[in-house]
């Protein structure tokens, strides 16, 4: 399993930027991003290099901040590669509550990450399918 940093910002102009520039001056690399919105407020969720000190440095600078518990899997980067590993999920009856996706660390594999509501059990019904789950080291250091 992998830490997400997620923050609550509300909707007005600069306070992404704000985020941006308090995890540059402290040396900390976003690898991943989502940002969902709504009318007042925004979810903003990260995959940093270093998710401890990123907690505590946007912790410091008032920002409402949680971590939580996420897969980082390598799926086939083909038509259907989503697919056969949402299928297996969906067997296993293990529900994705949500998901984004950045660069592979090959041209055939994708990157996703996926929140789920059991993680212990869906990195065994990933793994049982041949579908590689990355460790918080990899993906840290892609």
């Amino acid at each position: 399993m992998i830490k997400q940093i997620s923050l609550f910002l509300e909707n007005k102009e600069g306070r992404l930027a704000r985020v941006c520039h308090v995890l540059g001056d402290n040396k900390i690399n976003i690898r991943a991003l989502s940002l969902a919105d709504t009318t007042d407020f925004g979810v903003l969720r990260l995959i940093v290099n270093e998710p401890e000190k990123a907690y505590e440095v946007l912790k410091e600078n008032k920002f409402a901040v949680s971590v939580t518990d996420v897969l980082a899997m390598e799926v086939s980067d083909s038509p259907g590669g989503l697919a056969g590993t949402l299928e297996r999920l969906d067997e296993a009856e293990i529900n994705v509550e949500y998901m984004y996706a950045f660069l592979g660390t090959t041209a055939e594999q994708a990157l996703v990450i996926i929140c789920v509501e059991n993680p212990q059990e869906a990195i065994h019904v990933i793994r049982k399918a041949g579908i590689k789950v990355l460790e918080g080291d990899k993906v840290y250091s892609l």
